[in-house]
């Protein structure tokens, strides 16, 4: 059972905004199981039947969560005006569904997608600290150079950046670096790299909150599992 606000059942399902589910609810006009709804009451909505003026809210439980391979030179955007490959021609055609953060064209890897407009917003938002996790290959610097800078405070633009955790490797000529970061400034994980000498030599996103990018060959997308969904909606009270 998975419960949640009547009203955020009616937006999922793009009925209306959750203050105008609320406006409906006041109005007498929604109903569950047949008995008139309340303000504040909380609903199940795989196994319960919503209806507004009489008519059946269909989609309620059908909020859909994915995450795709993404290969490099695609763009993150429904469209681009530049003719480039997009990451929705890699996907199933699914009315509002919106992406989690971005990733450049030249990079690569776990990119979360929902029709949960306000989870969505919780998990890039800077207040609430998101980690993401990045492999990169670079080279401008020896490894002991990089972990020393690495463990030093950064400041991109006079904000310092929130390094959770680094991993330094050689790598034949080059570096790897596994770099976890709570945020989701635009190209952040470039532009420290930059700010510490470095030339990347690619970029390759592995995990974003609680999930992780696995085994999921590039160019491919999955269902997040059900234990994925829920993480996610326990890491800020999502309910």
């Amino acid at each position: 059972m998975t419960l949640m606000r009547l009203q955020r059942a009616m937006a999922r399902a793009g009925v209306a905004s959750r203050r105008k589910a609320e406006d409906l609810i006041r109005a007498g006009r929604v109903r569950v199981d047949g008995e008139q709804a309340t303000i504040g009451m909380s609903v199940d909505p795989d196994a319960q039947r919503i209806t507004v003026d009489g008519r059946a809210v269909r989609g309620a439980t059908r909020t859909t969560w994915i995450a795709l391979n993404k290969p490099i030179g695609y763009v993150v955007s429904r469209s681009d005006p530049e003719g480039r490959r997009t990451v929705f021609g890699l996907l199933p055609k699914v009315p509002g569904l919106t992406y989690v953060g971005r990733l450049d064209v030249m990079t690569s890897g776990l990119l979360l997608l929902t029709t949960d407009g306000a989870a969505a917003h919780r998990l890039t938002h800077p207040r609430y600290e998101v980690p993401r996790t990045y492999w990169l290959g670079v080279h401008g610097a020896e490894v002991a150079a990089i972990r020393a800078a690495l463990a030093r405070r950064i400041v991109i633009e006079g904000r310092p950046v929130r390094v959770v955790e680094s991993r330094v490797r050689p790598v034949g000529r080059s570096v790897e670096i596994e770099l976890t970061v709570a945020e989701g400034r635009q190209r952040i994980v470039r532009r420290i790299a930059e700010a510490l000498g470095l030339k990347v030599e690619w970029l390759h996103r592995v995990a974003y909150g609680p999930v992780r990018l696995g085994k999921l060959p590039e160019g491919q997308w999955r269902d997040l599992t059900r234990q994925e969904i829920q993480a996610i909606e326990r890491l800020h009270g999502a309910r």
